[in-house]
C-alpha cells in the first residue's frame, strides 16, 4: 500500500512540476504584437456537472469494443455490455445518466434497469479522447464487462465468457483502483490483457449474489475453488478491513472470486457453477 501511495504522488508531484514549468516557459514569452481570438464550440453539461465524476475513457471503451469483436470466437454466442456496479453502502444505483462527453461532442447513453449498457461509436467523440461520465462521485462505482452465452444452466457461467471478460475490461481500462487488497492486487491496474492469460491472475469477478463456493465443471472433471480465491482473498489478509477504501470490491467482497483463467486444461466451455449463501426462493 505505503509502494503504491509513494508511486502515485511521485507520479502527481512530476505532473504538477512539469505543469509549472510549462507555465513558467509561457510567462517568460514576449507578448505578441497581434492578437487572435478564436471562439470554440462549447458542450454543456447538466446532469453530469459535479466535480469529481466517476468516468472513463470513451477512447479505452471503444478498444475494448475492437478487441472483444476480434477475440469473439472465445463467445461466439454471447454480446457485450458494460456493467456498474456499486463501490459505497449508500451508492445510489437507481435512475444512473451517462453522457459520453468530448471537447464539442457529446451524447447521452442509456442505462438498463440492471445497470448495464452499450456505447454507440461515434468518430468524433473517439477522436476528442471524449470520457464516458455517469452522474454519480468517484469511488462510488466501478465498472465491468459483462459477457454472457445464452441458454446456460441457472447459477452457471462459462469460463471462455469470463476469460474473454477480463481481457476486454483490461483493454477497455475499467478495473478502478483496486491497489493492493492482498498486497498484490495493485498490477492488475498496470497490465494489458495479456495479464489474463496468466494462469491465476488476480482479476476479481462479481457474482450475482453472495457466495457459498464456486465449482468447475468440465466433463467428468470437478473442482471447488479453494477458499483463498473468494471474498478477495479475505482469509489470507487480516487487514483487510484497511484495505477495502482502495479495492472496488468494498461493499461486494462476498460477492467475489477469481479463476484460473490461464489454465488451458479447462477449456472455454467449462461451466463455472455458483453456490449461493441464499438460494433466492
Amino acid at each position: 500500500m505505503r509502494t503504491f501511495i509513494l508511486r502515485l504522488a511521485t507520479h502527481t508531484l512530476c505532473a504538477c512540476v512539469s505543469a509549472a514549468a510549462c507555465m513558467n516557459a509561457n510567462a517568460q514569452q514576449p507578448p505578441s504584437t497581434t492578437t487572435t481570438r478564436t471562439t470554440l464550440p462549447t458542450v454543456t453539461i447538466s446532469t453530469k456537472a459535479n466535480r469529481d465524476p466517476v468516468e472513463k475513457s470513451y477512447r479505452k471503451m471503444i478498444r475494448g469494443m475492437d478487441l472483444f469483436e476480434k477475440e469473439r470466437a472465445t463467445s461466439p454466442g454471447a454480446s457485450l455490455r458494460f456493467k456498474l456496479l456499486p463501490r459505497k453502502r449508500e451508492t445510489d444505483m437507481g435512475r444512473i445518466e451517462m453522457e459520453v462527453i468530448g471537447s464539442t461532442e457529446a451524447f447521452e447513453v442509456p442505462i438498463a434497469p440492471d445497470h448495464t449498457f452499450t456505447l454507440p461509436r461515434n468518430q468524433k467523440a473517439y477522436d476528442e479522447n471524449a470520457q464516458v461520465i455517469p452522474n454519480r462521485k468517484r469511488q462510488t462505482m466501478t465498472w465491468r464487462t459483462e459477457i454472457r452465452t445464452p441458454g446456460l444452466p441457472p447459477n452457471t457461467r462459462r469460463l471462455g465468457d469470463l476469460r474473454l471478460e477480463c481481457r476486454v475490461g483490461m483493454e477497455a481500462g475499467l478495473v478502478s483502483n483496486s491497489t493492493n487488497i492482498v498486497g498484490r492486487l495493485a498490477r492488475v491496474v498496470l497490465d494489458t490483457p495479456s495479464y489474463c492469460d496468466r494462469k491465476d491472475p488476480l482479476y476479481l469477478f462479481f457474482a450475482d449474489r453472495p457466495l457459498f463456493s464456486v465449482t468447475l465443471v468440465a466433463g467428468d472433471r470437478k473442482e471447488v475453488l479453494p477458499i483463498n480465491k473468494l471474498y478477495a482473498a479475505a482469509s489470507d489478509d487480516p487487514g483487510l478491513n484497511n484495505d477495502l477504501p482502495y479495492c472496488d470490491c468494498e461493499v461486494l467482497v462476498d460477492r467475489t472470486y477469481v479463476l484460473p483463467l490461464g489454465d488451458r486444461s479447462w477449456p472455454d466451455d467449462t461451466l463455472v457453477e455458483f453456490d449461493y449463501m441464499e438460494d433466492g426462493e
